[in-house]
């Protein structure tokens, strides 16, 4: 493998800054959703793929996972688990963001804030952008050597493989 992306895989300080470009990005996502649930509820019944049942449940747990999740990241506890979590919540947004654009709908995502100036950004940005940490996590995801700062790390994905 060329040394450049030896280092770029297999290099501590590139998946330490991803843990905490991941966690301090995640908990600042999680803010808006925390203070207002509500809001955040009617975001998630704007994307119209959910039963109404779920949707208050899901706007209340899922601002409180991500928060948790990018704590773990930052602190190093179990963050490939964490990083998991956070990549399955990406990829399920990529996925409601490519459905609502192939429909054509406009709708605010609910990512940082709620519909405040500055933050709108197209449906195929927000996708561009969602690709790009997906890509990213996935370093940490399938880092398979000693983790920086990491108060307990978890087994590797790469060795069960």
């Amino acid at each position: 493998m060329n040394n450049n992306l030896k280092i770029l895989f297999h290099g501590n300080r590139i998946e330490l800054f991803i843990r905490w470009l991941f966690g301090i990005t995640f908990i600042y996502a999680s803010y808006h959703k925390i203070v207002e649930p509500a809001h955040f509820a009617k975001i998630i019944y704007g994307y119209y793929l959910f039963p109404e049942f779920i949707i208050n449940l899901t706007a209340i747990i899922l601002p409180y996972l991500e928060l948790l999740s990018g704590i773990s990241l930052i602190l190093g506890i179990y963050p490939r688990s964490a990083m998991l979590i956070l990549e399955s919540m990406l990829f399920a947004f990529i996925v409601a963001l490519s459905i609502n654009l192939i429909r054509g709908y406009n709708f605010d995502c609910g990512c940082f804030s709620f519909g405040e100036r500055g933050y709108g950004y197209s449906a195929a940005h927000l996708l561009v952008r969602d690709v790009i940490y997906i890509i990213l996590g996935l370093q940490s995801l399938f880092f398979n050597k000693h983790r920086k700062w990491c108060i307990l790390q978890s087994g590797s994905i790469l060795k069960n493989m």
